[in-house]
């Protein structure tokens, strides 16, 4: 697959301001909304017309929160029946859109996907207007592997409707194009267009001075499957000069089995977490870090962290499979691990733990690769404006 990066030049891209109608199924304020209101945002200040169209639950959510009433009413109803009213509510949906682009007037639609949602498409066809589709996951294959899917091929019947109907699709990354790709979409309608960052926001990193602890970090949701007990384990074990410690930015359900595991091992002072962070904190958060960790990716998604450690010039131990690749190189702007070596996360991060040269080298080459490829939320407006500019007559 040869689909790479989108490179929109500023004039490219600032050539017409258009007038964006940008539809979603959001209901949860979580890396979902951090993508959706930080691109809005920078069409925005690239002088672009947006409007948001989604549910009413999203405008009412709070950081890492989601509509109960939605969500229980999923749990009450048989998993068959859920999927049918999730298709379902594209109808009102589409009305919404309608009602929108009547007053609105856009010059083209864009779309965050989501599985069962075909109300962009359908208005796109409707009134003959360019539809730019972002895609984040294979939703069909992703809820069909973890098993709450009744009607699969219902779900890749609407998945491959919507990606098909796209004018352009924008999947996150080249192993995601792949699969879009390969439910029959035109090679050259894929763009690929990673998560991106405010470089604003995160200002020139200046060199870790030594201290009293090296501090390693993550950002994120936690769960049991990014491996956090092993860096855990391996601070209890650390024999190095400079003791270890851990910090954890965010929430999730793997959090008490941490606390837990570092009160047995006699170093729950030296495991820190933070709690939920409102997005403007993560930067300082993130600059406190001698050692950004990645410890386990999905092999298609786009890890916004990843990108906030970059831009804040932080050493990073990541895994080494083909969606990391495409942002980081080993032993150039990051150190990365082989995810079948039980070992090798350890030994990465360990190696930078007892190394602060190799720290800052690698930390420095991170934000100059951000900045070289412009892998930012106002570099990502203007790919998208340049895409759709394109698609008009």
């Amino acid at each position: 697959m040869s689909a790479a990066l989108d490179t929109a030049t500023p004039a490219e891209a600032s050539s017409r301001k258009l007038r964006i109608l940008y539809s979603h199924r959001i209901q949860s304020r979580d890396g979902q909304g951090v993508h959706l209101d930080a691109l809005v945002q920078a069409l925005r200040q690239e002088g672009h017309e947006v409007r948001v169209v989604g549910p009413a639950a999203y405008d009412r959510a709070e950081l890492g929160g989601e509509s109960s009433w939605i969500s229980g009413l999923r749990r009450a109803l048989p998993a068959a029946v859920a999927e049918v009213a999730e298709l379902g509510y594209s109808l009102p949906a589409h009305a919404r859109l309608m009602a929108a682009a009547r007053e609105f007037r856009p010059d083209v639609i864009y779309e965050r996907y989501n599985l069962h949602y075909l109300a962009g498409a359908w208005l796109a066809r409707r009134l003959r207007l360019p539809f730019l589709l972002e895609v984040n996951a294979p939703l069909a294959e992703e809820r069909a592997r973890f098993g709450n899917l009744a009607l699969k091929g219902l779900a890749r019947w609407s998945e491959n409707n919507a990606w098909r109907a796209a004018d352009a699709v924008l999947p996150v990354t080249g192993v995601l194009a792949e699969h879009v790709e390969a439910a029959g979409v035109p090679r050259d309608r894929i763009h690929v267009i990673p998560n991106g960052i405010h470089l604003e926001e995160f200002p020139e990193p200046v060199p870790r001075m030594p201290g009293q602890e090296v501090v390693l970090g993550f950002v994120g949701f936690v769960r049991d499957w990014h491996g956090l007990d092993k860096v855990v384990r391996g601070i209890a074990e650390w024999r190095g000069e400079v003791p270890l410690a851990l910090t954890v930015v965010g929430e999730g359900p793997a959090r008490p089995g941490l606390e837990a595991l570092a009160r047995e091992l006699g170093i729950a002072e030296r495991v820190r977490f933070t709690g939920l962070a409102q997005r403007h904190e993560v930067p300082s958060l993130v600059s406190d870090f001698d050692v950004a960790l990645q410890p386990a990716a999905v092999p298609y998604c786009s890890p916004l962290k990843v990108f906030e450690y970059m831009a804040a010039g932080r050493a990073i131990v990541a895994p080494d499979q083909p969606n990391i690749r495409e942002v980081l190189e080993h032993g150039r702007n990051a150190l990365l691990f082989d995810p079948s070596d039980p070992e090798g996360f350890w030994k990465a991060l360990s190696r930078l733990a007892g190394d602060p040269a190799l720290r800052d080298s690698l930390g420095r080459a991170a934000r100059r690769e951000v900045i070289a490829r412009d892998l930012t939320w106002e570099g990502n407006a203007r790919r998208v404006a340049a895409l759709a500019g394109k698609l008009l007559p």
